[in-house]
């Protein structure tokens, strides 16, 4: 199932090789630049809300051994993606380190998966193509939305129409690779709620929290993978619906919640495709816990070290953010979302969210 962004992306592809050979041809040698990729070339887009690179770069080139073998790495690899995009197939991160192997000069295999991971990201940024239509896609499986949506999905069998209530089991509808191949049909929602542990969202759909309030329920499972960011984000700007971010109540679930809000560090060259500013935070808020007297564990150095950290992240400078986070340094304390069930297993769907949606005005 070629596509026009399938072209679109082996154009870009063989741009990028051919820029190498003319600079062998006018005498140059080959090099390649690219933003440097480090905290310290992080910028914070305060008219966008994002997270971007900024105007360091680095280059790789041909004048060093190691240099060199970089290029020939990312030669080797351009020509394995144009061949795969030709021949329409796809595959995955974890399958490119070891398929390097094959390749002819020992000097092009790689010698780790995060070799081969940071190479496809350097094409990424270079390209302006996302690995998506490169055909690649990571090793784990896809999050899941339960909810209100008719969607038709493109896949390699034809297209496929799927409600995400209807047509499912209780394990949701899983998010493929790339939720650009998703068409939005029809939908009865009020807003998202993405929800951090896997624990948390099948409680919601025992509850029917989905059913009785028209809600898109999104596993993020830990920190959200890109199409689960990407998906979150076109249902926002596509559908016009809330977006709301439910996470345990410490440190690094706040990251979380930036990263769905902000966008990464990882992959900052991609905050504006992935990122939904607009998205709210509903809990567990360090004054639940002192609301609720729910239970917890005391914070850890690293915890104290990553709050302190985030009273000077730029995604965390509001009044909301530097009063729950000074107030969890003052009590010490955190507690995990399944903490709520402390009230009752009905508690979180029949009191705590509804309440919490309502006094952000999304119910």
């Amino acid at each position: 199932m070629s596509t026009d962004t399938d072209a679109d992306a082996r154009a870009q592809l063989i741009d990028l090789a051919e820029e190498f050979y003319e600079q062998f041809e006018g005498g140059d040698v080959p090099k390649m630049r690219i933003p440097t990729r480090t905290k310290s070339n992080i910028e914070y887009d305060e008219d966008k809300n994002v997270w971007v690179y900024g105007d360091r770069e680095s280059t790789r080139t041909a004048k060093t051994i190691s240099g060199a073998e970089k290029l020939l790495k990312a030669t080797y690899t351009i020509d394995f993606l144009a061949r795969q995009l030709d021949e329409d197939r796809s595959s995955t991160l974890r399958e490119l380190y070891y398929l390097s192997e094959s390749w002819d000069v020992d000097e092009a295999q790689f010698n780790s998966q995060d070799e081969s991971n940071n190479l496809i990201e350097d094409l990424e940024i270079v390209s302006e193509v996302k690995r998506e239509d490169f055909h690649m896609r990571p090793e784990e499986s896809g999050a899941k939305v339960m909810g209100p949506l008719l969607l038709r999905e493109q896949t390699n069998r034809g297209d496929r129409e799927i409600h995400c209530q209807d047509d499912v089991g209780q394990g949701g509808y899983q998010i493929p690779n790339n939720p650009d191949t998703i068409e939005f049909l029809d939908n009865d929602a009020e807003f998202v709620l993405c929800v951090e542990t896997g624990g948390m969202r099948d409680r919601l759909v025992e509850n029917g929290f989905d059913d009785e309030h028209d809600a898109l329920v999104v596993h993020l499972g830990g920190q959200p993978a890109r199409a689960t960011r990407r998906l979150t984000k076109r249902l926002h700007d596509e559908l016009d619906l809330p977006v709301t971010v439910f996470t345990d109540g410490d440190p690094w679930s706040y990251r979380i919640f930036g990263s769905v809000s902000y966008g990464s560090i990882k992959s900052a060259h991609l905050s504006e495709y992935l990122a939904t500013p607009e998205a709210q935070f509903i809990g567990v808020q360090p004054e639940d816990i002192v609301e609720y007297d729910l239970p917890t564990d005391p914070l850890s150095d690293s915890d104290v070290n990553a709050l302190e950290s985030e009273l000077e992240d730029p995604r965390f400078q509001t009044d909301y953010w530097r009063e729950q986070i000074e107030l969890q340094l003052e009590i010490d304390k955190k507690s995990e979302q399944q903490s709520l069930a402390s009230y009752g297993l009905d508690f979180v769907t029949d009191t705590y969210l509804p309440e919490r949606l309502d006094e952000m005005g999304v119910l």
